[in-house]
């Protein structure tokens, strides 16, 4: 009994920490809510020229944004990925972009074991992750590869969503950074070369991407399910 009241107090103590920082600290306040409108815009440019801004400290900044939106503002996150490889080249923002988005998974994943499914629900939203449970408990492994392809699915809300399960951390480590370092590399290659009008083709190009994969993978799950009936 003593040790759950201690560990509840020490949750209630990490919650009050960060709530103060965040309303105590302006310079952190201003920070947070800058970061949270340009997140919002979902523009590769102004992205870039936020990041750009902070000079030597812009790796950082970025690293730091790409576990922001995943644990505040579940975002696609591609945006980040995109402006990295315009700012650094495609082989360190993609570098770049894979260890943030790693750190970013982890917290996510961690937060949802320690806090439990009423917090997640908070800060994600609970249709969203009813509708992830749903698919997460059939198709564990090929949900997290498929959420970090696809621009427009949440791959943070995967990430909650597997700390709220019995699967470990390291197995949920291994699987997120081999499924999300194909897109990254292709994200971060792209993003290279994005400049203006280009953008629209390359997205629609990157979308057509995603669909295939899906498809890919839907059949073989489909495929998986049917020799499953027939040999029962």
């Amino acid at each position: 009994m003593k040790e759950n009241k201690k560990g509840l107090y020490i949750k209630i103590g990490i919650i009050l920490i960060c709530a103060a920082i965040y309303f105590f600290i302006q310079p952190v306040k201003i920070g947070i809510n800058q970061a949270w409108t340009m997140l919002r815009m979902l523009n590769v440019d102004v992205a870039r020229n936020y990041i750009l801004s902070f000079d030597i400290w812009a790796p950082i900044v970025s690293f730091l944004l790409m576990v922001f939106q995943s644990l505040i503002i579940p975002l696609p996150a591609f945006i980040i990925t995109f402006a990295n490889a315009g700012l650094f080249g495609w082989i360190r923002g993609a570098v770049l972009s894979w260890s943030s988005a790693m750190a970013g998974a982890a917290l996510c994943f961690f937060i949802a074991k320690y806090y439990g499914r009423s917090v997640v629900e908070k800060l994600t939203s609970k249709f969203a992750l009813d509708s992830i449970d749903v698919f997460f408990k059939k198709y564990g492994k090929f949900a997290i590869l498929i959420a970090r392809l696809l621009p427009f699915v949440s791959f943070d809300i995967v990430s909650y969503a597997a700390g709220l399960t019995s699967m470990s951390f390291w197995s949920f480590f291994w699987a997120t950074g081999l499924g999300q370092l194909p897109a990254t590399i292709v994200y971060s290659y792209v993003g290279d070369m994005l400049t203006g009008t280009v953008k629209t083709f390359v997205m629609g190009l990157l979308i057509l991407f995603a669909l295939s994969v899906l498809i890919f993978l839907i059949k073989q799950l489909w495929n998986e399910k049917n020799k499953g009936i027939s040999k029962n």
